[in-house]
């Protein structure tokens, strides 16, 4: 079994803002293999999917972006998981817009909802970060709560498309490793 875990916060006031890019991306993996988000578990919306024989549950924490660790640890103990079959799915300020960052464990960065994660179970976890770039002037935290625009969001569909190649690269292969993010 294997959790994909995508970051962001509930609500419609949260929804396509640049700090909900893990739910986006989730949404969009959930989307391509018709799997609807519809219990409540693991302090968080759940749906479930077979990829290849592999039961993969799909996780958006609604215990807000500082706290993700929560769902995560929820998840792991449930299902007697190590951290590396848990795939977490962010966005990253300090990648462009619509770049994408694999890799297979590490620190969290700027990140407060990796922060919790990793506070919780270490850095040794996959994820994929996808960049959410850096307001141009501005309050960081304004920026990354900000609705994205439709012109933006067009642009996204290319990314969300790769984000969910690698996802199923890493529920086939069972790591990130090795994932050229040019070539899915």
């Amino acid at each position: 079994m294997i959790a994909i875990i995508g970051l962001g916060n509930p609500g419609k006031n949260y929804e396509k803002t640049v700090h909900n890019l893990g739910y986006m991306a989730l949404d969009y993996f959930a989307d391509r293999h018709n799997c609807q988000f519809s219990k409540s578990k693991y302090s968080g919306k759940v749906a479930e999917v077979v990829i290849g024989g592999e039961k993969v549950i799909l996780i958006k924490p609604e215990t807000y972006m500082n706290l993700s660790g929560k769902s995560v640890v929820e998840v792991m103990n449930m299902h007697k998981l190590d951290p590396s079959m848990i795939l977490v799915l962010s966005d990253d300020i300090d990648l462009n817009f619509g770049a994408i960052r694999v890799r297979s464990k590490g620190s969290a960065g700027t990140h407060n909802g990796l922060r919790d994660i990793v506070g919780r179970i270490g850095e040794g976890f996959p994820r994929i970060r996808i960049g959410a770039g850096r307001p141009e002037s501005g309050d960081l935290a304004s920026y990354v709560l900000s609705r994205i625009s439709d012109n933006r969001l067009q642009e996204l569909d290319v990314t969300m498309d790769k984000v969910a190649n690698i996802i199923e690269l890493f529920v086939k292969n069972k790591t990130v490793e090795g994932i050229d993010v040019n070539r899915v």
